[in-house]
């Protein structure tokens, strides 16, 4: 065991001297040491309640025979640090979260984790961290929000910020506002769309990195209590046989979750996150490949911001393994890959039927032929770029407009707000990348407020930053090269005609190489407006949004 260095043999006496200074008795310290990730707070609705989850994973790791040692993550809300600086820091926590887990887990010996996170950048870092430690490895979230029903619509965080937009351009009052605040965000979990939360803990069941039921179990039903305490369980098993993240999180599987990603319409981060997953495990994909799967799959769900269900729906309507055994039906899942159940892909999804066709849409009559998620290239976006198509109005798939620049999201925003942008409009967000940020800012207000004032329909929006999963509407993100490394971004002027072909994977801007050529003399990149501490690193270290914003040396 692992954990033998550090309580094995007479050199040890002061290591367990200290063990039982924690209360571990003889019979705890001969047995398996577990650590328990935990990223309880009191901020994050999502994670309110994972003390709970804990104390569950632990009575498993206890009934199974294995001495649980909790220590704590950080975690950011995203949803709270929106639409101001506190956003810059979101997608850098993830290195954080995956830095601080290999440094406790390599310093105290552990013998396996089991991985508890709820929303957006902690499940991709507790899974880079998985990958890069490689040892027995197990996640198990805190489960989504449950959406409610009022005036005849569930409702859902998007609800709440797209009703700022509705607000501002006169389209409900004040009391109504406030009734969309109370009804918005209902019970503890992670918010109930099919936003980057959902998305990754989804995922992460797709990978084979936990249980059945992790992405959709509602975090307030008692099943999500069964569940911890079978993945603590489970984890006794992976330690005996030895099984590691890098037998699980393959080329393959890695091709798994870019499939059920493309039918279930996930968030755009998950082309951040998958991409940097696969970095650690040593199984690198590039998004090219990401395009290629999209072209082969059905969009079988319009779960929100996409259409009106939500996540409560998906688990009712058989969960991600019904989606994956819809999939199957047309050989689109590799179904021979071992997972942390103990059984393949294929053995786990094979009783897993869909239960309700409205929500799950039959593979044979999906919304779409292709994937919920696009890659745009073009003179505009050299590397890449990413768009939620399933989010997106028909008639905004192929669009043509003048170009509105905004030098950060605070700029934007005022124009939107200020009744600056008109139908038509291509609203250009730049020096929001990972470096130039720094930090790579989702920006759902811009979208929300776009959407909220009715504009959804005809207007476009374009970063080298990110949108939050909750975006819908034509928002195509992680523009690349970014613009403070003197991406084709930084030289687009006010009414540039922009083009947009989303479902041929087109982004272009109406400008001659020589014009272009011309632009860049003397160019100089504005500054990152964050020059100290953490995020002073970041910007250093931080490679392209394509390659998954990975930190390199």
């Amino acid at each position: 065991m692992i954990s033998d260095s550090i309580k094995k043999g007479v050199e040890r006496v002061p290591h367990r001297s200290l063990l039982k200074a924690d209360g571990f008795t003889d019979e705890e310290i001969n047995r398996p040491f577990i650590g328990v990730v935990c990223a309880k707070n009191d901020i994050i609705p999502g994670h309110i309640q994972l003390d709970k989850i804990a104390e569950a994973v632990k009575a498993g790791i206890r009934i199974a025979g294995g001495t649980p040692i909790e220590f704590p993550s950080i975690g950011v809300c995203d949803g709270l640090a929106m639409g101001h600086v506190g956003m810059k820091y979101s997608l850098a926590t993830r290195e954080l979260i995956a830095d601080s887990i290999e440094a406790m887990s390599v310093a105290h010996g552990f013998d396996g984790l089991v991985l508890i996170p709820n929303c957006d950048k902690i499940v991709p870092g507790m899974l880079i961290a998985a990958a890069r430690l490689n040892i027995p490895s197990i996640l198990v979230s805190g489960g989504p929000m449950l959406s409610v029903n009022f005036k005849g619509e569930y409702r859902d965080f998007n609800t709440g910020m797209e009703a700022v937009g509705a607000f501002k351009a006169g389209k409900i009052n004040e009391e109504e506002l406030n009734e969309l605040e109370n009804v918005a965000c209902p019970t503890c979990g992670s918010c109930s769309g099919m936003f980057t939360a959902n998305s990754m803990n989804c995922l992460t069941e797709v990978l084979g990195m936990a249980l059945p039921g992790n992405g959709t179990v509602p975090a307030v039903y008692s099943e999500r209590i069964r569940l911890a305490k079978q993945t603590g369980m489970q984890i006794m098993e992976l330690v005996k046989n030895d099984v590691k993240p890098r037998d699980i999180i393959t080329p393959d599987s890695i091709f798994n979750a870019l499939r059920v990603d493309m039918a279930l319409g996930c968030s755009t981060n998950s082309m951040l996150h998958l991409p940097a997953i696969a970095h650690e495990a040593k199984a690198p994909i590039t998004l090219d490949y990401a395009n290629e799967i999209s072209a082969q799959t059905p969009n079988l769900c319009h779960l929100a911001p996409a259409g009106k269900h939500h996540v409560q729906d998906l688990y009712a309507a058989g969960g991600v393994q019904a989606v994956m055994n819809e999939l199957s039906k047309k050989n689109l899942i590799k179904l021979d890959l071992p997972t942390v159940t103990g059984k393949t892909v294929g053995e786990n999804i094979k009783n897993s039927i869909v239960r309700d066709y409205d929500v799950i849409r039959p593979i044979d009559d999906p919304y779409s032929s292709t994937g919920g998620i696009a890659v745009l290239k073009g003179n505009l976006a050299v590397d890449g770029s990413v768009v939620k198509r399933s989010a997106v109005a028909p008639e905004m798939l192929k669009h043509s407009g003048p170009a509105k620049v905004y030098d950060s999201e605070e700029e934007a925003i005022e124009a939107i707000y200020g009744g600056k942008i008109t139908k038509g409009d291509v609203v250009v967000i730049r020096y929001e990348g990972p470096k130039g940020g720094p930090g790579m800012r989702e920006m759902l207000s811009p979208t929300s407020a776009i959407c909220g004032m009715g504009l959804d329909k005809d207007v476009a929006l374009i970063t080298d930053g990110r949108f939050s999963g909750a975006t819908r509407g034509a928002a195509i993100g992680h523009v690349s090269p970014e613009a403070v490394e003197g991406g084709p971004i930084a030289f687009v002027q006010n009414g540039d005609i922009i083009e947009i072909d989303i479902q041929n994977g087109i982004l272009n801007f109406n400008v001659s190489d020589e014009e272009l050529a011309e632009r860049k003399k003397n160019f100089v990149p504005k500054e990152p407006k964050i020059k100290t501490g953490y995020l002073k690193r970041y910007s250093r270290l931080v490679s392209s949004a394509m390659d998954g914003a990975v930190m390199i040396d």
